[in-house]
């Protein structure tokens, strides 16, 4: 059974990490959210108001986090999601997860980033000629870290699965599914 690091924070975005982790679950698999605490983590919803320049927030669910950061051992985990929202803003400070986000990285495991969560991809320094489709918002940043912004549902790039905002997340979901699934199917040799 695969096991999933899903990160999230304060202000994570309600359907950035609800989807995913039910989607995951639905498939078997266990699913982690990892935060900075191990705490009940408050979500906010990103929605679009005819008239408005860009997204506006509004109160989301609550979520549990299972694990903190510190906690995480990255080498007990198959695929690692970055969930959007206004959270990766300061996630990327966090030096825990920057270890954590290397390690994923590094070994060639499943990525996958939504939206915001892709600011904690380029303060990991993991972007460099890599595609990435993110919020156009992002897009100066994204060329900044070095990679090819994409204004597409998704964009794949080796284990690097991405996709705008909450609204490509059956796409997005699809994608990371099949980037995890030839993962898993390689013998445990091949994946370190």
């Amino acid at each position: 059974m695969a096991r999933i690091l899903l990160v999230a924070g304060d202000a994570t975005e309600s359907l950035d990490t609800w989807y995913p982790y039910h989607r995951l679950r639905e498939e078997g698999m266990e699913v982690e959210i990892a935060a900075p605490e191990r705490k009940v983590l408050s979500s906010v919803i990103h929605d679009f108001e005819p008239g408005w320049d860009t997204y506006v927030e509004k109160p989301g669910y609550r979520i549990p986090a299972d694990i903190a950061f510190r906690d995480v051992r990255p080498e007990s985990y198959d695929g690692l999601i970055l969930s959007g929202g206004r959270a990766p803003e300061y996630l990327r400070n966090n030096l825990e997860l920057i270890r954590i986000v290397r390690h994923f990285m590094e070994q060639g495991k499943p990525v996958a980033a939504l939206c915001h969560g892709s600011l904690i991809l380029a303060a990991a320094q993991a972007l460099d000629g890599k595609k990435i489709a993110t919020y156009e918002a992002l897009a100066p940043d994204m060329k900044a870290a070095g990679a090819e912004f994409q204004d597409r549902e998704v964009a794949v790039d080796g284990n690097l699965v991405s996709s705008r905002t909450w609204m490509d997340l059956p796409f997005f979901m699809r994608e990371f599914l099949k980037v995890l699934r030839s993962f898993q199917s390689k013998p445990a040799a091949a994946r370190a």
